[in-house]
């Protein structure tokens, strides 16, 4: 089973073109997607089978996570829309 998303995806998507952080970066995938999962409560492991709109909102919160690794605030942080509207017609909801 490939992953979600790969690290040549996320250098791409986050205008990367070294290789200096992709220890960094890799570990940024596996958060995304844990997190993506969780959102969605994924009863299994997301993978390179996943939709498009899963894919892309994995890759926004890389690229979040990336941008705002060392943010440190007092103020609340918010969430991200674009991300709920891309997941939420594949997230399972238990009633």
């Amino acid at each position: 089973m490939a992953a979600l998303l790969t690290l040549a995806e996320a250098k791409l998507h986050c205008r990367i073109d070294h290789g200096d952080e992709d220890t960094l970066l890799t570990a940024l995938i596996a958060t995304a997607t844990a997190a993506t999962g969780d959102y969605l409560n994924a009863a299994t492991a997301l993978d390179s089978t996943a939709a498009a709109p899963i894919k892309s909102a994995a890759l926004l919160m890389v690229a979040d996570l990336y941008e705002n690794r060392e943010a440190q605030t007092e103020r609340p942080l918010y969430r991200n829309a674009t991300f709920e509207r891309l997941l939420n017609p594949y997230r399972t909801v238990e009633l």
